[in-house]
């Protein structure tokens, strides 16, 4: 396992630079001037123009202004922000946190009713086919419901559900806060501000989980059913075993390897995502740093958090791997 570790992160040394560099000419090839935009309607003179694109290495040719990016990268220098006037560090980690927390409760959301709503999915479909008529009204049921509901859910954008939420539940119920993360006269300390900030939480989570729940129950279900007809499962259930442990110890355990790799594999895609729901509750993260660094077109903002969305793919798919060979021991370790 060590040595499958060491050679997984030497593979990630290479692909993470050509992520940098990819996204660095993408960036630099995209239309638009960063310092007409700091300088705005303001008639600068050309001069002064000049000087501002010095000062911000905009002047050097493009093969210089990579490798200098690409020094400071190795060094954890992430650059200036041109539109907030700050190391773009310090400006990434105080963002840090709320998108962690929107991010990972959603992913968490999403993982434990994705997993419990396939796992009714697949018993009720594999009643139905091994039962026949007998369960078509009743557990049956369960499996259409659900899978119809997954579909649906797969299909609806998450940038429009957010604002479908906020008018039904902030403007028209009234129940929930639809902007930010906290109250606009500040939250209490300890216990009682965490609780007062939950409901901040609720609809821009449940909006981002919303597709990876019902991608994560389509993916359960699946593995489900193509190891509940097996003969373990059959022999577990003639020893006598209770329901709970032929689904959870037998059928889920051997059905997680794809699960989990769905889970992991979309964890870069959720951070990403975040930066659509972020901007519509005005949720004080890091995509919604991203969403006004495009608009600004500043670049050393929008480099740093493309750089971390990259390695946390990476990483999240080099923790799926070691899980999965935890919990499947028939895959080879070599």
């Amino acid at each position: 396992m060590t040595a499958f570790i060491l050679r997984r992160l030497l593979h990630a040394v290479p692909l993470l630079l050509a992520v940098v560099v990819l996204n660095f000419l993408l960036i630099a090839f995209t239309p638009g001037d960063p310092i007409t935009l700091l300088v705005g309607d303001f008639p600068a003179p050309p001069e002064y123009l000049a000087q501002m694109r010095h000062e911000y290495g905009l002047d050097q040719p493009l093969w210089v202004q990579l490798l200098r990016y690409l020094g400071k990268v190795a060094v954890g220098d992430f650059g200036f922000s041109f539109a907030n006037q700050q190391p773009v560090a310090a400006l990434i980690f105080d963002r840090l946190g709320a998108t962690l927390e929107l991010t990972l409760t959603a992913l968490l959301f999403a993982s434990a009713f994705g997993i419990a709503f396939g796992v009714i999915a697949a018993r009720s479909a594999s009643a139905r086919k091994y039962n026949g008529a007998e369960s078509t009204t009743g557990r049956g049921v369960a499996d259409s419901v659900i899978q119809g509901a997954s579909s649906a859910g797969y299909a609806v954008p998450d940038f429009w559900l957010g604002q479908i939420l906020i008018l039904v539940f902030a403007i028209g119920l009234g129940w929930l806060p639809s902007q930010g993360n906290a109250p606009v006269r500040g939250s209490a300390p300890g216990w009682a501000g965490w609780v007062a900030h939950l409901p901040y939480l609720v609809l821009p989570a449940f909006a981002l989980s919303l597709r990876y729940l019902t991608l994560i129950t389509r993916i359960t279900r699946a593995a489900m059913l193509e190891v509940m007809g097996a003969d373990y499962i059959l022999a577990a259930r003639a020893r006598g075993a209770s329901e709970w442990t032929v689904v959870v110890v037998h059928a889920l355990r051997n059905a997680a390897a794809p699960v989990l790799t769905v889970i992991g594999y979309n964890v870069g895609f959720v951070l990403a995502g975040s930066a659509l729901i972020e901007a519509v509750f005005a949720w004080p993260g890091i995509g919604r740093l991203l969403f006004e660094s495009i608009s600004k077109r500043d670049y050393p903002v929008m480099l740093a958090i493309l750089l971390m969305i990259s390695v946390t793919v990476v990483i999240a798919n080099l923790v799926t791997d070691i899980v999965h060979r935890m919990i499947d021991p028939r895959i080879e370790r070599a």
